[in-house]
């Protein structure tokens, strides 16, 4: 019964991410960016803001993929998925910093 719900759980955290990916790659919807968040008014309006929603799109495409193999790994109790949600997880956070950095040089140009 615990894992039915934790697995629940899970997964709805995976529809939430997923339904946000969706609307940062439509464009839509508020900008759930660091580099948006901490802009000043003058910065924002001046921003591309392409770039960041994209960003934050793929982040979160890649961590509702992660939940979502999180959850599949409570259901059926297969460990080496874990592994594999593990794996997604640092391709995310290595894509960030990476996006990061290449948004920053290419806004100094």
């Amino acid at each position: 019964m615990k894992e039915l719900v934790a697995a629940s759980i899970l997964f709805a955290v995976s529809i939430f991410l997923f339904f946000l990916s969706v609307r940062s790659f439509m464009e839509k919807g508020f900008l759930f960016n660091n580099a948006y968040i901490y802009a000043s008014k003058q910065e924002r309006k001046k921003m591309n803001k392409k770039p960041h929603y994209r960003q934050s799109a793929i982040v979160f495409l890649l961590l509702g993929l992660s939940f979502l193999l999180n959850a599949l790994t409570v259901l059926l109790k297969v460990n080496w998925i874990f592994y594999i949600a593990i794996a997604v997880v640092i391709v995310a956070l290595i894509y960030a910093i990476v996006s990061s950095i290449t948004i920053e040089k290419s806004n100094k140009q």
